[in-house]
Parts: C-alpha cells; sequence; structure tokens
C-alpha cells in the first residue's frame, strides 16, 4: 500500500509544480503588455546598405519572476519575408527592488531593396529553464521601414586624362650665331661674312624661314678704345641689321621682310661676359682670376675699373685671349616651327588608326593629340590603340583606360564591366611605367563602378595626395564625395564634395549630404541651386521635397514633387510609398497629387 501510495502522489506533485510555473509563465505574459518599447530611428533609415537602430525596452516592475527568464525576439518583417535579430533577455536576479528592468540594444541588419517596406516585430517569451516551459505573447509591430533617401546619391566619376604632350600652339625655334670685330670698330668684316658661320647664317636666310623677330646684341671689351665711344655696341647690332635686311632683299623676301621685328640691344659698359669668360678660362691661377674678380666688383667707374685690371700682369696674357670675344654682335633669330595643321594631324590619325596610312606619318604626341580632340569615343580609342603599337607610354596607356571609363558610363551589364576591367588593366600598366596621378585617379573611379569602395577610397585618397593638378584634384573629389556617401561618412563626403567640380552631380550629392546630416536648411538651398541650373534634374526636385518634408513645409513639399512627378510619372508611386512624406498623406493637396 505505502509504494502505491508514492507512486500516486508524486505525479500529483509534479502537476502542481508544472501548475504554478504555468500560472508564473502566463502572469509574465501578461504584464508583458504594459512594456515600453522605444525605436530610434523610426521610421527606420538605411545607410552604407545597413539598417541600425536602437531599441529601448522598459518592463513593469512585477513583470520578472524568480528562476524565471523574459525574451524579447526581435524581427524585421517584409512582405511575406522576415529576419530575425538578436534577442534580449531578462532574468529577475539581475534587478533589485523596485529597480525597473531597462535594456537598450543596438541592431543592425543588411538593407536589399525588397525589404523598402516593413515593420519591427517583437514578441515576448516567458520561460522556465528548469522544465523548458513557455508561454509566447502575440507579436507587436513598434517601429516602420524604411526609409531609403541616401539611395539617391548620384554617381559621379570624371575620367581623368593625362597631357597628350603636343604643343599645338606657334613654337619658336631659335637660331644663335655671333660675329666679332675689330678692337673699337663697327665694320662687318667681310672674312666675317665668308667665315663657316657667315655663310650657314646666309643660307639660313635663304630658306626663308617664317621668322617672327631678329635680336642684334651688340657689346664691346672693357679696354679704353672700346668703352670710349658709346655709340660703339649700338653701330654694331646696326651693321648687322643692315647685312640682314641686304640678305632678305637679295632672296626676294618681300612682304614677309615687313613682319620681322628686329630688335637692338647694345650694350654698354657691363662686365657680365668678362667674368663669365673668366670662370671657364685656364690661362691664369685661381689666385690672379681673384684679383681680376677683386677688381670688377669693387667700388669706382667702369674706366676706373678698366685702368686698374691694366696694372695687372695678367692683363696682356686676358686681353688678348679674351678680349677680341667680347667685340661682338650677338643675333638670336626667332622662326616659326613647321608643323602640321589641326586637321591634317586629325586626318592622318583616323588613317593611321584604319592601317590605311603608315604609323611613320604622325608622331605619338600627334597621335595622342588627336585622340584627345576626337569627340567620338570609338574613334578616340581607335587612335590611342594605334599609338599604343607605336610606343606604349603610361600616358597613352592612362588615357586609353580613361577611355574606357567614359564608355562604361554609357553602357551597362557585363559590357559596363569588361570596360571597367580593360580600363583597370590599363591604369595598372600605366602605374608601373611611371606613377603617376592621372592614373591612381581613374583607378579609384574603376573600382567605384565596380561598387569595391573601400578599395576605391583608399584608391582616390592616394591620388588626392601626389599633388594633382586642379582639375585632376576636383575630379577625386567629386568620386571620393560620392564614396563616402556610400559608406555612411557625410561628414567626410561634405568635405570632399567642398572641393569638388562644379557638375550636377556633385552639387546634388552635397545637398544630399547635407540633408543625411540633418542640415535641412542649407540642403533646401543647394538642392534648389541645383534646379535652377538643370530643371531637367529629377533627382534634385524630389530630394528637394524631401528637404521641405523634413522642414515641415507643405508648399515646397507638394511643389517639388510635382515638378519631379512632371518630369518622371514614376516618381509618383515612389512618392506614395515614401516614408519621408508620412506626415502629408492624409492631406488634402497631397491627395490631390497623387490621384
Amino acid at each position: 500500500m505505502k509504494t502505491r501510495t508514492f507512486k500516486l502522489i508524486f505525479p500529483v506533485m509534479i502537476m502542481a509544480i508544472m501548475s504554478l510555473s504555468g500560472c508564473a509563465l502566463s502572469q509574465m505574459i501578461k504584464a508583458s503588455k504594459d512594456q515600453g518599447l522605444t525605436v530610434e530611428p523610426n521610421p527606420l533609415e538605411v545607410h552604407a546598405d545597413t539598417v541600425s537602430f536602437e531599441m529601448t525596452a522598459k518592463l513593469p516592475t512585477n513583470l520578472l519572476k524568480p528562476k524565471k527568464v523574459y525574451t524579447l525576439n526581435t524581427y524585421y518583417r517584409y512582405g511575406t519575408q522576415e529576419v530575425q535579430l538578436k534577442s534580449i533577455e531578462f532574468r529577475a536576479d539581475d534587478y533589485t527592488g523596485n529597480e525597473q528592468p531597462t535594456v537598450t540594444e543596438s541592431f543592425s541588419f543588411p538593407y536589399n531593396d525588397a525589404m523598402r517596406r516593413g515593420n519591427i516585430e517583437i514578441q515576448g517569451v516567458a520561460s522556465n529553464p528548469k522544465n523548458g516551459a513557455n508561454k509566447t505573447s502575440d507579436r507587436l509591430a513598434i517601429a516602420e521601414g524604411v526609409i531609403t533617401t541616401s539611395k539617391l546619391v548620384e554617381p559621379s566619376y570624371a575620367a581623368s586624362y593625362a597631357d597628350h604632350g603636343y604643343n599645338d600652339q606657334e613654337e619658336l625655334i631659335p637660331t644663335n650665331v655671333e660675329f666679332f670685330f675689330d678692337q673699337g670698330r663697327s665694320v662687318f668684316k667681310s672674312s666675317e661674312k665668308s667665315s663657316d658661320r657667315g655663310e650657314r647664317f646666309a643660307a639660313f636666310i635663304a630658306e626663308k624661314n617664317v621668322t617672327r623677330t631678329v635680336t642684334i646684341t651688340g657689346t664691346h671689351s672693357p679696354e679704353g678704345k672700346e668703352t670710349f665711344n658709346s655709340e660703339l655696341s649700338q653701330e654694331r647690332a646696326d651693321a648687322i641689321e643692315k647685312w640682314y635686311r641686304e640678305q632678305m632683299d637679295k632672296y626676294d623676301y618681300q612682304g614677309m621682310a615687313d613682319e620681322i621685328r628686329f630688335i637692338l640691344k647694345p650694350i654698354v659698359e657691363d662686365w657680365t661676359d668678362l667674368k663669365a669668360m673668366l670662370a671657364k678660362y685656364n690661362g691664369i691661377s685661381a689666385s690672379e682670376k681673384s684679383e681680376w674678380t677683386r677688381i670688377i666688383n669693387g667700388t669706382g667707374s667702369f674706366e676706373q675699373k678698366e685702368k686698374q685690371l691694366q696694372k695687372l700682369s695678367t692683363y696682356k696674357k686676358v686681353f688678348t685671349d679674351i678680349y677680341p670675344q667680347l667685340r661682338t654682335a650677338k643675333t638670336e633669330v626667332l622662326t616659326v616651327k613647321e608643323k602640321k595643321s589641326p586637321e591634317e594631324i586629325a586626318t592622318l590619325a583616323l588613317a593611321i588608326a584604319r592601317g590605311s596610312q603608315s604609323a611613320d606619318a604622325l608622331s605619338v604626341e600627334e597621335l595622342a593629340y588627336a585622340a584627345a580632340k576626337n569627340p567620338s569615343l570609338e574613334e578616340k580609342k581607335m587612335i590611342l590603340e594605334a599609338a599604343a603599337k607605336k610606343n606604349d607610354t603610361w600616358v597613352i596607356h592612362n588615357n586609353l583606360g580613361a577611355v574606357h571609363l567614359e564608355l562604361a558610363k554609357q553602357t551597362s551589364g557585363s559590357t559596363q564591366r569588361n570596360h571597367v576591367s580593360t580600363a583597370l588593366n590599363h591604369f595598372n600598366i600605366s602605374n608601373q611605367k611611371k606613377a603617376n596621378v592621372e592614373a591612381q585617379a581613374n583607378m579609384g573611379m574603376a573600382l567605384a563602378m565596380q561598387n569595391n569602395l573601400w578599395g576605391a577610397h583608399d584608391a582616390l585618397t592616394k591620388a588626392a595626395g601626389m599633388n594633382p593638378g586642379n582639375t585632376v584634384r576636383q575630379n577625386i573629389n567629386g568620386t571620393k564625395g560620392y564614396v563616402e556617401i556610400k559608406v555612411g561618412d557625410y561628414a567626410a563626403a561634405l568635405s570632399s564634395l567642398n572641393g569638388a567640380g562644379n557638375t550636377t552631380a556633385n552639387q546634388f550629392n552635397k545637398g544630399l549630404t547635407q540633408l543625411l546630416s540633418k542640415d535641412f536648411s542649407r540642403a533646401q538651398s543647394t538642392l534648389e541651386g541645383v534646379i535652377s541650373s538643370d530643371r531637367g534634374f529629377v533627382k534634385a526636385h524630389y530630394a528637394a521635397a524631401v528637404a521641405a518634408a523634413r522642414q515641415d513645409n507643405e508648399n515646397k513639399v507638394i511643389q517639388h514633387l510635382k515638378n519631379a512627378i512632371g518630369a518622371d510619372a514614376s516618381m509618383k508611386e515612389k512618392a506614395m510609398n515614401d516614408l519621408e512624406f508620412r506626415a502629408f498623406t492624409g492631406t488634402q493637396a497631397f491627395m490631390d497629387l497623387m490621384k
């Protein structure tokens, strides 16, 4: 009988314990209806392809029971799908007296476009760890999602071309000759005219090169007979000009002579040439040269210094070896370098690219110049490919890669990916041949187009440190700002965009960054500036409507949405479902606009 009694009592005790446990769990679930749950931000927002938020849970002081656990399970539910987020556990032992159980927890989950509309849901679970019993509350939606304004960011890519190296401006080629005169005289001697110098110069004049200036510098040596005649330098220059004009008449320059400007520069009482010749002269010692230098650089007039020099033991030697070289007329003729016309270069470049003309017809620089001037990306690419076959310089590889970048901007899918991959290959080769800021900047842009955002940022930051020119620097900052918006670093993005080029994309991204940084007034001003310069830019109208909504300005919301929808009808559905405008969906003006 005792045994039977024991077996009967034991199940009854277990059932009683379980009944008491279940009662406690039910009480916990019932009390959970009074829990306080707040989410920040609400609605949820996506930044850098991630939705992040904080949830604060405040439980009633009577909810937790000894040796029981209360768990808050969190979900993001969208459509028929959901993402389970981390759970928060509460235990009575963690709190004392009448302390209110409170926890603030951070959550995040990766975003995709299907998640644009959904809710944060929580579900409470009261459980007994000893026997596994539990009670579950109904799910409760506590926050909406997702605001996607950060996704409005506009790509900003500007290919940087290296200088082609060809000078298409007029270039002047100097031709120099020096004629010598007898001491104290300005007669242009026959021996000078018939010398090798004279004959070569006469032959040069006979070629009738297009000439801009003839500069004749007449000089004298510093001895008395030379300095006594203050007109000697001028007369020597005049003598050369007279002979030059005779040669032009001889070779029938006619009107060409009128286009030539003669510049006569008489040099009087100047020690410069003597000091230069003394420095190179080996006929006297260094200490003897010092005696000359001391007198020349000392005090006194030109004549006084000359008299002091005449007392030096080395004067006669220097007079014999150097002074005759100072009695000259130095002539420099600047003639125009002969070049092909831009039209001729363009025609030859295309012929070379198509294989109907020898590559020898143009230099690599001329080919690069023709490519730079050609508005067709396909023809530009063909010309640069021909240039690469002739001489694959770092410039050619960078510029060829830049063309592929521009072609990538005009395409999509596999074609775009192939252009970007080819561009990166050229930029790597360009950098291997010579580290250069253009290829480094372009590499950052190509990586951004591949959505390799941090790789792009590293490449662009390196390029920014390579002392780029103004245009390249602006290109770097524009793309860098775009990347920084994509990764959610709005302070850095604003700094970059302040130094970017004044393009529609860059100005729009600046306004968007101000909006995302909660600087709504400045954002409104910047975006309306974009609209005034490009009224067809739909994103600017839409983002300006968002900025107005953040400032509770219904008139501007309706105005900008009307313009956006007028330019692109798909904006109506976007606005209807955009939580940015949740405060206005019930107003008559908004409903009229959405009809």
